[in-house]
């Protein structure tokens, strides 16, 4: 067979994807490759005028030192005992627009699709070579691998939370004399002099934690002029309403003994 075909890009890129397996692959028509497998491999249903047969395969593009390139492959049907075998060589030659490719080899085909008109045969084959190198054309060159970040390490040392310098506490009376300028001799404001005894508020939290665990400490409620102001008491009647009921009993049985002792006076 024959056959030639324009496509519009430079020889020189068409080269490169018919260099490229992934590329030939992906331009395949109807290409369902197995898992696993070389890049151009698997399964290829071929549409036959009114017939369709699937094959399952390899095919190779192998770059030739004159500039063409021979394209082989080898299948059998997927449901059969047929086989095909093709061996093409691709011509590309520099045209005003693009490139023009010419092909040119032989086909070897026994099975279903020797059973089929050969014109029916041939125009298959042409239009799949058509759809295949105008895919390959058109395909996008694949994303290069992006480089890895160069890592920088600082310069200095990280110093650790260990390493850093912790500040005296604020009860430190060397803290206090850095910290508290014009205060008396002593280190002490004239607030909190030194008499010798704890402020009353300190004494009395201190009587106060004295004796009892951490937890009543931290439950505990406060006291003092933080401490939480009570509900009003509510005053109800029930303690009068007690000696109400009895006495009104009393009253009414005096009335009636005295007015029965009176109607025995009449």
């Amino acid at each position: 067979m024959e056959h030639q075909v324009f496509v519009p890009v430079p020889p020189a890129q068409l080269g490169v994807a018919l260099a490229d397996p992934v590329r030939v692959a992906r331009a395949l028509p109807g290409l369902q490759q197995d898992a696993g497998a070389e890049p151009v491999a698997g399964r290829l249903k071929l549409r036959v005028g009114g017939h369709s047969v699937t094959y399952r395969g390899t095919a190779r593009v192998v770059a030739r030192d004159d500039g063409t390139y021979a394209v082989e492959a080898d299948a059998t049907e997927a449901r059969g005992t047929g086989a095909v075998k093709l061996a093409l060589t691709l011509r590309l030659a520099d045209t005003e627009g693009g490139t023009t490719v010419t092909a040119e080899g032989t086909a070897d085909a026994d099975g279903r699709i020797a059973e089929l008109p050969p014109d029916t045969v041939h125009a298959a084959a042409t239009r799949l070579l058509n759809r295949f190198l105008e895919n390959l054309a058109t395909a996008p060159e694949p994303e290069a691998a992006p480089e890895p970040e160069e890592e920088h390490t600082p310069e200095e040392e990280h110093t650790s939370v260990f390493d850093t310098e912790v500040p005296p506490p604020s009860l430190d009376a060397a803290a206090d004399e850095d910290v508290a300028a014009g205060t008396p001799a002593g280190g002490l404001s004239e607030d909190f002099a030194d008499t010798g005894e704890p402020p009353a508020e300190a004494a009395h939290a201190r009587r106060t934690m004295i004796g009892r665990s951490a937890e009543e400490v931290d439950h505990a409620p406060p006291r003092g002029r933080y401490a939480p102001v009570p509900a009003p008491q509510t005053v109800t009647a029930s303690s009068a309403l007690r000696w109400a009921a009895p006495a009104a009993a009393l009253a009414v049985a005096s009335a009636i003994v005295v007015t029965r002792a009176l109607r025995k006076r009449r």
